[in-house]
């Protein structure tokens, strides 16, 4: 006759947990080890542009001043982030500037996180409020005009919330170039993406994936938000119309920048996969 026993799990013997206690224990390392295994494959190639410390590799060009003069100390370096910085203009005076990559670069992803903090500098333009950006085949800081505002690029255009209406980020906009998206030459100067607007000043990360005169994509936090191609001169530009060769219009490369354009900004992870052609 058996003895009735009460509902619930059977207690485990002292044996079993010896037995089984090393092989759990081996399957929670290895799930870490594994996980850290994907994370250092995901960021195998990737190059940091920014040291951490000050500029070096950076060349600031800003309307009105001659090439490597860094105006105000508008472009700086504190707590481990690149920062602009208005504090020692007097007024924004159209002095809009550019930080410049140490090299050109053709196929690469770029990752870059930003934030908008602050208030803008007094004389900055109204649409220039929480506004910035970074330039993609961008011609040399050292072929630019003195009074330039803008290099002949391709922008990744950063817009923060204003409190008053929607504004999406990673959009492109386009000084001296044309695009093609669907098919269709594109020649206004600044297209949306499809994005959510971020307010405040939380960081936001940005991924451009670049493929030549090929694809490009934008993505903000992990989500595709916008894709075009054939990038190009605009001819009936002047600065553009300098920098073409041969009658061939298309832009196949170039130099990245980071924006200054009257808002404070800062920029806390600059880094670049390069890819194969």
């Amino acid at each position: 006759m058996f003895q009735n026993r009460p509902a619930g799990p059977r207690p485990v013997s002292v044996r079993t947990l010896v037995t089984i206690a090393p092989l759990a224990l081996c399957l929670v390392l290895v799930g870490r080890n594994d996980a850290r295994g994907q994370e250092a494959a995901s960021q195998k190639g990737w190059v940091s542009l920014f040291n951490g410390k000050d500029l070096a590799g950076w060349t600031p060009k800003i309307t009105k001043s001659k090439v490597g003069e860094n105006y105000a100390n508008t472009f700086r370096v504190e707590d481990g982030v690149i920062k602009v910085s208005f504090d020692g203009y007097p007024n924004f005076d159209g002095r809009f500037g550019h930080l410049f990559s140490a090299k050109k670069y053709s196929h690469y992803k770029l990752r870059i996180e930003y934030r908008f903090v602050g208030d803008q500098c007094p004389g900055g333009p109204g649409w220039a409020i929480r506004n910035s950006g970074v330039m993609l085949h961008c011609q040399s800081p050292e072929s630019m005009r003195k009074d330039q505002e803008f290099p002949v690029s391709v922008e990744v255009q950063f817009l923060g919330g204003d409190g008053k209406k929607e504004r999406s980020t990673a959009n492109v906009c386009t000084p001296g170039t044309h695009i093609v998206m669907n098919d269709k030459l594109i020649t206004q100067h600044c297209t949306d993406s499809k994005s959510k607007t971020y307010a405040g000043d939380q960081w936001v990360t940005v991924e451009v994936e670049v493929h030549g005169d090929g694809i490009i994509t934008h993505r903000v936090n992990g989500e595709p938000v916008l894709t075009y191609e054939k990038t190009q001169y605009d001819e009936k530009d002047a600065d553009a119309r300098a920098l073409i060769k041969g009658g061939d219009k298309r832009l196949r490369e170039g130099y990245i920048s980071l924006q200054s354009e009257s808002h404070p900004v800062e920029f806390r992870k600059v880094e670049i996969l390069e890819l194969e052609e």
